[in-house]
């Protein structure tokens, strides 16, 4: 019988500023989606910024979500490719290597493009609540930054893979 619990506390300050964002983005957007409904079944009227509201909360929470994933070594790992050449600490390294510029060179084109957004999105502002749709992509571009950061240090640092998805293998 496993001991360990499933709600694991938070290993780093990253982690609960990620935990409690995820939190809060998702506290407000359930409030904001029950208020709309208990208003438009109940009252006949609705908030026109409770959609927009949801809209802007849900992509922020998916990058964020992303980012924080990350680190934890919780993004799609195909370890069943990389798991054949554990044996083999050379091509293991260089594997590795590989991997993670990849990784950086998606982080550069999703940045690049989400920046393009941004800047686009500074003259025009969404319709209901007013805010400036660079909203929309910034945390694109944030979440691009973070993840290449944290893969270009990884590769200084030389930080093995880590295969410890065995149960999930695809």
């Amino acid at each position: 019988m496993r001991t360990d619990t499933l709600a694991e506390a938070p290993k780093s300050r990253f982690q609960r500023i990620s935990n409690g964002l995820l939190a809060a983005c998702l506290g407000v957007m359930a409030v904001a989606v029950f208020v709309n409904v208990v208003l438009r079944y109940g009252f006949g009227s609705g908030l026109p910024a409770s959609e927009e509201l949801s809209r802007l909360l849900f992509v922020w929470m998916v990058f964020i979500g992303a980012t924080a994933a990350y680190p934890a070594g919780e993004h799609m790992a195909f370890t069943s490719l990389v798991g054949a050449l554990k044996h083999k600490p050379r091509l293991m390294g260089a594997m590795t290597l590989l991997i993670r510029c990849l990784v950086l060179l998606g982080c550069a084109l999703i940045a690049w493009g989400a920046w393009q957004q941004v800047v686009v999105g500074l003259d025009s502002y969404s319709v209901v609540l007013g805010y400036p749709t660079a909203l929309l992509p910034l945390p694109a571009f944030l979440c691009a930054v973070t993840i290449g950061l944290m893969a270009l240090v990884e590769i200084i640092k030389r930080t093995p893979l880590d295969l410890g998805h065995d149960a999930e293998v695809e």
